[in-house]
């Protein structure tokens, strides 16, 4: 990780460990000559198209957040520029966990994979890259009321519980994304990593909250559409980002709907264009259908319903008690009694308390290595956390004193109270030794030979949410995949084909030894029969500067013929070749 992404931006600074675990180097240097040549490419194509019916002015939105037509952007710029909107960015491999993602937004900052796509996927790759990271993204983080929804997003979906099968459904489109951006990688392979994802994304059973917040973000931040049904702007980064789908997308067969909470039915492929797409009128009206949906998240219900998604998860959560005691862990058990209330909860293995997302002292994942139980509910009809320490006392509870409790779900403990911790008026937990608990039908929940038994103090489960309540404190080190993104070694023919590409740029910056152009076009056509990009380029040197009217026929009629028999090429030639004579310079100016 290098320095800046510590001290430099005031929102990576304040990322916490369990987030900074997943940022990796950008590694400028790492990016081709054809990467830049990609990038260009994509960025003059979506300015030309996108001027027309992007919400956001692009070529500002651009600019505020650090970004230019020409180069691939370097991340230490755009957190220059980010910072002054209150923003910041980070680079990492690839796809990362919803939760983790989720977490950055919530914490203010981009997640832009360091990665480009390969020239064969110029329109769209399902695989994230820094093309639809940066200018998807950050052109729009300018509008205050979109990054203020976008941050909310955030906070909630890091709440968000997951199921089991939702991260093996984060693998299978890891690998494939890898995969499709791999230049060596097997037809076969990648039809196994298709068939893989399909066979697991059928299987998924009853969606979890993670899945269905995913689809309102899909509709939204990547694919959402702003204004009226008839004329809609595109504002979703996985748009503005494909040269291909932001054409496509505004053609009627592709039917727009109205952006509401019917939107979380729809679900999505990531491998293919969407079949249809939603328009909000306004982005308050995003906040208000993530609104609607939150109220039925774990986070804000609790009880019951909210710890069993918790004991699905299979992986650490917080339950929190009225009195404000939180409990982190893996939950694999609960009682509840005939009202559907809980009258137990219990986790498996390292587990932690906390008061307002600050760990108890004392009381870590390795002091409650085992994992931890305690009764939910009324001692004999009473709200023990609101009872004063006389009024405890006056119920046999008291420090050095024997107690001898029955809760209204019938539970039973007997043992000497060791210590009573309150918080803020209430209290949240005493310790007992040589205790005994037991259910009503005799099955015994903890013997005096385990030790001290710390019993939580809450009437109810009030919130159950994703991760450890004090995430520093608890460690959480979220699981990282332990497939890479691929690091293409180059051929020599290829490695002869970034000079190519470099020099072409070298030529078009100092805007000099034009003759050369000659030389490289024959190179192109003897050497790399399969390249398109550095034709057009050389021809909009030339085009430009009305050099050679018949080099310049010769190159519009190769690249027109390549066109014309090549149908993967046909769009992207056609397209280029309009840019070049709607240069985007020209395009500026006229919107400044």
């Amino acid at each position: 990780m290098s320095d800046f992404n510590d001290f430099n931006n005031p929102q990576v600074a304040k990322l916490p460990k369990h987030l900074r675990q997943f940022i990796v180097e950008q590694h400028y240097e790492k990016y081709t000559p054809i990467d830049q040549a990609v990038w260009r490419y994509v960025m003059r194509q979506n300015y030309s198209y996108l001027k027309q019916v992007a919400y956001y002015p692009y070529i500002k939105g651009l600019q505020r957040a650090g970004l230019s037509i020409e180069y691939i952007p370097n991340l230490q710029t755009m957190n220059d520029n980010l910072g002054k909107i209150g923003w910041g960015a980070v680079t990492v491999d690839g796809f990362i966990p919803p939760a983790a993602f989720m977490e950055y937004q919530a914490y203010r900052v981009l997640v832009i994979a360091a990665d480009i796509r390969q020239i064969n996927h110029i329109e769209y790759t399902p695989a994230p890259d820094i093309i639809h990271e940066s200018a998807g993204h950050a052109p729009i983080i300018a509008d205050a009321d979109y990054n203020s929804y976008l941050s909310y997003f955030g906070s909630i979906g890091a709440k968000a519980m997951f199921s089991s099968k939702d991260f093996e459904l984060y693998e299978a489109i890891r690998n494939l994304s890898i995969l499709k951006e791999s230049a060596d990688a097997p037809e076969q392979e990648v039809a196994k990593a298709e068939k893989h994802l399909q066979v697991v994304a059928e299987n998924m059973g009853e969606p979890s909250e993670m899945a269905l917040l995913g689809r309102l973000h899909w509709w939204t931040v990547e694919y959402g559409l702003i204004g009226t049904l008839e004329e809609p702007k595109i504002y979703g980064a996985g748009l503005l980002s494909s040269i291909g789908e932001s054409s496509s997308c505004m053609k009627d067969d592709v039917e727009k709907k109205w952006y509401t909470i019917d939107a979380i039915n729809a679900q999505y492929d990531i491998t293919k264009p969407q079949p249809q797409l939603f328009v909000t009128p306004t982005f308050q009206n995003l906040i208000d259908v993530l609104e609607q949906y939150a109220d039925t998240m774990a986070f804000r219900r609790g009880g019951a319903e909210s710890l069993s998604k918790a004991i699905e998860c299979k992986n650490p959560a917080t339950a929190v008690y009225s009195s404000g005691l939180q409990v982190t862990g893996i939950f694999t058990d609960m009682g509840i009694d005939a009202a559907d209330e809980l009258t137990f909860i219990k986790t498996t293995g390292p587990s932690a308390l906390a008061v307002d997302h600050k760990q108890l002292e004392g009381h870590g994942k390795f002091y409650h290595k085992d994992g931890f139980s305690s009764p939910v509910g009324r001692l004999n009809g009473l709200v023990l956390e609101s009872l004063s320490l006389t009024e405890l006392q006056d119920l046999g509870i008291a420090t050095g004193q024997v107690a001898d409790l029955t809760f209204d779900s019938g539970i039973q403990l007997k043992g000497t109270v060791k210590e009573i911790i309150q918080h803020a008026g209430k209290t949240v937990l005493i310790a007992f030794e040589d205790c005994t608990v037991k259910e009503s039908n005799g099955n015994v929940l903890f013997q005096p030979e385990w030790g001290t038994y710390d019993m939580a103090i809450g009437e109810k489960i009030v919130s159950v949410f994703n991760g450890a309540a004090d995430k520093d404190a608890y460690e959480e080190i979220t699981h990282i995949s332990e497939q890479q993104t691929h690091k293409v070694s180059y051929d020599e023919k290829t490695q002869k084909l970034h000079d190519i590409y470099k020099a072409i740029r070298t030529i078009r910056q100092e805007k000099r030894d034009y003759e050369k152009c000659v030389s490289l076009f024959e190179e192109l056509k003897t050497e790399h029969r399969s390249d398109w990009l550095a034709t057009l380029e050389i021809l909009e040197i030339i085009y430009h500067k009305k050099l050679d009217s018949a080099f310049e026929k010769e190159l519009r009629d190769y690249l027109e013929l390549k066109a014309a028999n090549e149908a993967d090429y046909r769009k992207l030639i056609t397209d280029g070749l309009h840019v070049i004579e709607n240069p985007v310079s020209q395009l500026i100016t006229e919107e400044d």
